[in-house]
């Protein structure tokens, strides 16, 4: 069961749950805005339910996940270098945590991963650059150096890694679409995307 907060809400509101919303519906603009905010006169809410709501009765409840996660934002910069190119840099992740009504705040490391669309279409977001972070011990990290080298039992080239393992991107061409998307997943799997124009 969702339970809204009466200290955040004084007017009647469209409230959509789901698993997934389409990129167009999810995203959240350069301006602050989210896609569609209205239907008639009431605002809409959107909250992204945790897929493992399908699974409840086989899940034990650890009371660390999140059911519903209804927005959030990557706190992040968009550079133009000399050359012309682009280079974002998260500083953070900000998710609004509907158990409290309060928001969220996580450093880098707070973020398990991010990803990079520097050409966004506005109909699906397609993964370009990827980059992960996090450390062990915080906000519930791992250190994702040593999860990758035991999921794959291998080692992994340092030198290559350490281009993945940055909060500041490789730089890239300015887009045709004159928009780039940037999704951030923190520790407990909130994803949160947020489009820019450029």
């Amino acid at each position: 069961m969702l339970t809204l907060s009466t200290r955040l809400w004084c007017e009647p509101v469209a409230l959509v749950g789901t698993c997934s919303f389409t990129p167009l519906a999810a995203q959240t603009t350069s301006a602050g805005s989210s896609g569609i905010t209205r239907l008639l006169h009431l605002p809409i809410i959107k909250a992204r339910m945790n897929p493992d709501l399908h699974m409840a009765d086989d899940l034990k409840n650890t009371g660390k996940g999140n059911l519903f996660v209804v927005f959030g934002e990557p706190d992040m910069t968009l550079t133009t270098l000399p050359d012309g190119q682009l280079q974002v840099k998260v500083h953070g992740v900000d998710v609004f945590d509907p158990a409290s009504g309060e928001i969220r705040s996580d450093g880098i490391d707070g973020i398990a991963a991010w990803f990079i669309d520097t050409d966004y279409d506005e109909e699906s977001f397609f993964v370009r650059h990827a980059y992960f972070l996090g450390s062990a011990g915080k906000n519930g990290g791992t250190d994702p150096y040593k999860a990758l080298k035991t999921a794959l039992r291998a080692e992994i080239d340092e030198d290559a890694w350490a281009s993945l393992y940055s909060d500041t991107s490789r730089p890239f061409e300015r887009p045709e679409t004159g928009r780039i998307a940037v999704k951030v997943i923190n520790h407990f799997g909130d994803e949160v995307l947020k489009v820019m124009g450029v």
